[in-house]
């Protein structure tokens, strides 16, 4: 099954925590916001999609720092849809800053982890 339509490009579309211990991390914020979560297969394990606790839509996910996430930060981080991801992720070194992880596929789409010359961390998803 295909993933949906991504917006054009500039849009933020999601927006994880990738974390060494996700139970723990996910029960925290359960508890301190009031989300709720349901599981996401991911083979061996399970992440967690995070849901509104009045709409159930999801609204977040927090995952296991394993896997095809094991070189993410463990931080909250944004997805912003890009057009052309590789050359976005080449852009971003040529002006200072660092691919952390990708570009790699991700479902039907690529995706990559940038750091800025400033230290802040995103992720963009697009073609």
């Amino acid at each position: 099954m295909s993933q949906p339509e991504l917006p054009s490009p500039g849009n933020i579309v999601w927006q994880d925590l990738t974390v060494p211990e996700a139970p723990a991390v996910r029960d925290f914020y359960c508890q301190v916001v009031g989300w709720n979560y349901t599981d996401h297969d991911m083979g061996e394990y399970n992440d967690f999609n995070i849901t509104h606790p009045e709409t159930g839509h999801t609204v977040a996910g927090i995952c296991h720092r394993q896997g095809p996430n094991a070189n993410v930060p463990a931080q909250w981080l944004i997805y912003i849809v890009v057009a052309d991801v590789a050359g976005s992720a080449q852009r971003c070194r040529d002006l200072g800053g660092q691919v952390l992880d990708g570009p790699r596929a991700m479902g039907d789409q690529q995706f990559c982890v940038i750091q800025d010359p400033a230290g802040a961390v995103a992720a963009l998803i697009g073609n």
